[in-house]
């Protein structure tokens, strides 16, 4: 599986490639996109009008401000495309979409499938304690762009398909009492935390929580090529981890 990777020469994309070299799945990481090319170890554009077209599959680690060039490249070449960055705006989401009646397009907050169970876990529990309170906290290295995280957000989402009513707040701060439909959710940055996600589900007589801790950002790695190889047999459609997990 030939892999062109958006963001070659960040965080991330250095562990795609790390990953890709034990022959996890036999992914091979061909070619890159990054503006920061310099002293990449494999051929790498700065941009996507020079990218390498004789690859299989896009996997995209970069910025959400690139989705309207990845898209287009995708479209225009006919290529499955993995979505592992967050922030986009609801109009970069739109392109997303777009993208996807033409090419099969894997989107997901977050490629951890423990995060995809903990989002289940949430929704379930809520199904479970209609009159619960219900708060999120998500912990994350200081050098992390968007607040709240795509998957803080993506757990409130899961929570909201059975409480279709509920107000997500970020943050919290003044006077006055929580309200009565909120689901808080509050970001932490500091240090070098890979990512961190508790839901607190509480009535007056008892709480649950339920927690993710991510130990290495190979986990994701992990998850994005596993959505890139499951791409290869599906047709042009809008893809998540519940489609691959099937819980």
């Amino acid at each position: 599986m030939k892999i062109l990777l958006s963001g070659l020469c960040g965080h991330m994309g250095a562990e795609v490639v790390a990953l890709a070299k034990t022959g996890y799945r036999d992914a091979e990481v061909v070619a890159g996109v990054d503006p920061f090319s310099t002293g990449a170890d494999v051929p790498c554009a700065a941009t996507f009008s020079d990218a390498e077209k004789d690859v299989d599959v896009i996997v995209d680690f970069s910025h959400h401000s690139m989705t309207a060039a990845l898209c287009e490249f995708a479209v225009l070449n006919k290529l499955p495309l993995v979505v592992a960055t967050t922030g986009q705006t609801d109009e970069e989401k739109g392109m997303i979409a777009n993208a996807a009646r033409s090419v099969p397009v894997f989107y997901a907050a977050n490629y951890s499938v423990g995060v995809a169970l903990l989002c289940e876990l949430a929704r379930k529990t809520a199904e479970i304690m209609p009159e619960a309170e219900i708060e999120i906290v998500e912990t994350h290295h200081d050098r992390k762009l968007d607040a709240p995280s795509g998957t803080a957000l993506a757990i409130a989402e899961a929570i909201k398909t059975e409480r279709p009513d509920a107000e997500v707040k970020c943050g919290r701060s003044g006077n006055g009492k929580r309200g009565e439909k909120e689901i808080g959710i509050q970001s932490i940055r500091i240090g070098n935390v890979v990512g961190i996600h508790e839901v607190l589900v509480g009535t007056q007589n008892q709480t649950i929580t339920l927690k993710h801790e991510a130990h290495s950002r190979a986990l994701f790695a992990e998850g994005a090529i596993c959505a890139a190889e499951f791409l290869l047999t599906k047709g042009p459609g809008l893809y998540t981890m519940n489609d691959m997990i099937k819980f």
